[in-house]
């Protein structure tokens, strides 16, 4: 995976711009979508917080020689909770177990609190938030340095994103009232960022607009961002076969001509998904070349008939230009997120 940083830069820029200059706290969950920008020191000290989703997560950042915050989203096992401490590394906090937990082995943690308002995944009920509160100032050793909720379908639905962000204003009117320690109130990520400004929050949460890609159709018209990424690999073997001889597993593709196939080694264990099997294309020597046959775990066969190839040439599973993530990602029923997300570690990653 090729990976431009000073695109990602540019879209950084682009998207703190049209949120008015909001701290921006990158997504850098999953490898940072796939891309490896998360063990990027240079990159990660142009924040001030980060943001990831597990506690394994947060320790390789910290691995990288980062020094400023980083915050888990996700509500974190109980045995992470000494590691977390460890790496002075603020967790989102919405469950009453785990408060519970973290007052009966006394522990002293950093938080930023979570309010349900109709995502339903975590979160604190409003209607739990006063005893919430209270626990938390009657043990005393709990800071809570930030206020979070988030928007299910910023997308699309106004009517219902608006009263997320009523019950949230009302959390925080509250949750501050209680707290003088309060540094961050966020509520929008890549949806809510393009569709919706929310006056009481100060920081924003991007994700997979930073590296370039749509949140929905359409996002790039309102903050136009570049694709950071590109998933390339190489011709490895090149042969002719007859007409009736078949390719790859379960003799899905039977050549009906004399055909060119090239074999590319990369396959379902490096993340291109299966779905592509007689569905999908690459870009080879700027020409698009069929996948035919079905999808292997660590390559596939492509048909060159028509291309001047040669092996070692450069195949590029999406270039952002003649294929798309989008396009890849319609053509296995799926977002672009997954696809990105899906490229395994197996597959290096080339900083450009």
């Amino acid at each position: 995976m090729e990976v431009s940083k000073d695109l990602f830069i540019s879209n950084i820029e682009k998207i703190k711009n049209y949120a008015g200059g909001k701290t921006v706290m990158p997504i850098i969950k999953a490898n940072a979508y796939g891309t490896y920008l998360n063990y990027e020191l240079d990159i990660l000290n142009m924040f001030d917080i980060v943001a990831v989703a597990i506690a394994d997560e947060a320790v390789a950042v910290r691995s990288t020689g980062y020094q400023k915050d980083i915050l888990i989203l996700n509500q974190p096992y109980y045995e992470d909770l000494e590691k977390i401490i460890r790496s002075n590394v603020i967790i989102g906090l919405s469950s009453i177990e785990c408060l519970d937990y973290i007052i009966s082995n006394n522990l002293s943690i950093r938080c930023h609190l979570e309010i349900e308002t109709g995502m339903n995944r975590t979160g604190i009920n409003l209607l739990e938030l006063d005893s919430f509160i209270r626990k938390i100032k009657e043990y005393g050793n709990i800071k809570v340095e930030g206020i979070y909720t988030h928007f299910s379908s910023a997308d699309f639905d106004e009517e219902y994103t608006r009263k997320q962000i009523e019950l949230f204003k009302e959390a925080t009117s509250k949750v501050k009232s209680e707290f003088d320690t309060i540094k961050y109130v966020h509520s929008e990520a890549s949806n809510g960022i393009i569709n919706f400004d929310n006056d009481d929050t100060n920081l924003i949460r991007p994700g997979i607009i930073m590296y370039g890609y749509e949140s929905f159709r359409g996002s790039n018209d309102f903050i136009d961002v570049t694709p950071i990424a590109k998933l390339v690999s190489r011709i490895v073997f090149l042969k002719e076969i007859d007409v009736g001889e078949s390719v790859s597993y379960s003799r899905h593709f039977i050549a009906k001509e004399k055909t060119k196939v090239a074999t590319i080694p990369i396959g379902y264990a490096d993340g291109l998904r299966r779905a592509l099997s007689e569905n999908g294309e690459v870009v080879i020597n700027g020409k698009k070349a069929p996948i035919i046959g079905s999808v292997c775990m660590d390559s596939i066969m492509v048909d060159v008939t028509n291309i001047d190839a040669k092996v070692n040439d450069k195949v590029y599973i999406w270039d952002n230009e003649i294929i798309t993530l989008d396009e890849i990602a319609k053509k296995c029923n799926t977002i672009n997120y997954e696809i990105i997300s899906g490229i395994s570690s197996r597959v290096p990653r080339e900083f450009v």
